[in-house]
């Protein structure tokens, strides 16, 4: 299926695209990493402006939204080259095709007159990238930026790491390409600073890490000052991870943060309500806008089953198992830990919602989840809308026998499994 389980578990594992995974920092297992999901995303320009308020040093840039501004912007700017790039939630977009022909969405031009027919062809098209479905998203902006050459190449990255208890930096000299690749081969240029949440980034490690990123006299003090703020930045808006590739050195002797994505704690809305008053939904799937408004965890796959479950290691098993039995899992919906009636309604709202589902799964383990509350919102939601696709539910743990009473004594045409096998099995056959 398109939409495949590994699909699942990249989306889990960030909160913006473009976001690296460095395997040699993530030793935990696959269930315990995909517990948290981020849902805050930041076009480039937004991450941007963050990173100037906290005085790091990014490229000179301006915002249009249509191409008579884009070349006034370009004019502004002043510079000897300009770089025009498309913003969209996805990368690739070098490589991305528009909807109106037009190959690429970064373009470099020294003439801001060249930008009036590149921009015509981006605003209000959409542009195609690896990382897109087959129709691409729909260009609303492009940013207009200085561009800079680059002599250099490092890779920067601080993010939160269990085996540390805490924050580290993460550097290599090898920038500008996959990490992940760098960590595997030359396991050697992969440099790590542990930090202490009291004490601080300190000026020794930074000069330490400078050091290591092969920064050389006077920019080694520069590369330092520009660390020691993207920690700044780090703890100023809570982020769980900030990724700089490349943070870069010009020909002309600056240090320079030339693309960089920041992952934020959504747990800390309540402190950064501006930040997340930024976020761009617009490229989202409103059926995982809609699941957030009820503190629900989805993403659409591309089969004819619903999953309902709670627990994001439950919900990759119960996605294997009905593949395993020949079904295809048409979401991933994680009711969560606290969930209450009225969630497990309006996620059985949401799946009838879906003209692809056929079938539903509920697959729950009560652990701090009481069952008989999963059993009253199932049974409200049966009777309270037009349900027509079969329902097969398991339940197990605390308050299993009241809530298998509970649907039972409903009356209703559900269906119940005592395992998790014959939960699948019993879902899978209801299709055919």
């Amino acid at each position: 299926m398109a939409a495949s389980i590994s699909r699942v578990l990249r989306r889990l594992q960030r909160s913006s695209p473009g976001i690296a995974t460095l395997p040699l920092l993530q030793k935990q297992s696959a269930a315990t990493s995909l517990v948290p999901a981020r849902w805050l995303n930041l076009q480039e320009y937004q991450s941007k402006k963050l990173m100037s308020d906290y005085d790091v040093t990014v490229q000179r840039f301006q915002m249009a939204d249509n191409a008579p501004d884009a070349v006034k912007a370009a004019k502004a700017l002043n510079a000897k080259e300009i770089v025009l790039k498309a913003q969209i939630l996805a990368g690739g977009r070098g490589k991305g095709v528009f909807s109106s022909g037009l190959k690429g969405g970064v373009h470099l031009t020294k003439n801001p007159d060249d930008l009036l027919p590149l921009v015509a062809q981006m605003i209000g098209y959409n542009l195609v990238t690896k990382q897109t479905t087959k129709d691409g998203v729909k260009v609303k902006k492009v940013m207009v930026a200085e561009a800079l050459d680059i002599a250099r190449e490092t890779y920067v990255a601080i993010l939160m790491d269990r085996d540390m208890n805490g924050p580290v930096m993460v550097g290599s000299p090898q920038g500008g390409v996959d990490i992940e690749e760098v960590a595997e081969k030359t396991p050697e240029l992969i440099f790590k600073e542990p930090i202490d949440i009291f004490t601080g980034f300190t000026d020794e490690q930074a000069m330490r890490m400078a050091g290591n990123l092969n920064f050389k006299g006077d920019l080694q003090q520069q590369a330092a000052e520009q660390l020691k703020n993207l920690y700044k930045l780090f703890l100023g808006v809570d982020a769980t991870q900030v990724e700089v590739n490349p943070f870069g050195e010009t020909p002309d002797g600056q240090v320079v943060c030339f693309d960089a994505k920041v992952n934020f704690d959504d747990n800390a809305e309540f402190r950064q309500k501006e930040i997340f008053a930024m976020d761009d939904k617009s490229e989202s799937d409103p059926r995982e806008i809609e699941a957030s408004k009820h503190n629900l965890n989805y993403i659409g796959m591309d089969g004819n089953i619903g999953c309902l479950v709670n627990g994001a290691g439950l919900a990759m098993a119960t996605m294997d198992i009905i593949k395993y039995h020949g079904g295809e899992p048409a979401n991933f919906l994680d009711l969560g830990g606290g969930v209450q009636e009225n969630q497990v309604f309006q996620a059985f709202k949401l799946l009838n919602s879906e003209e692809n589902v056929k079938a539903i799964l509920v697959n729950i383990f009560g652990g701090i989840v009481d069952c008989s509350i999963i059993a009253k919102g199932i049974t409200s939601a049966c009777q309270g809308m037009d349900l027509k696709v079969p329902v097969v539910v398991r339940l197990a743990g605390f308050n299993v026998v009241s809530g298998f009473k509970i649907i039972k004594d409903s009356g209703l045409p559900i269906e119940t499994a005592v395992d998790f096998e014959e939960a699948a099995v019993k879902v899978v056959a209801s299709l055919q």
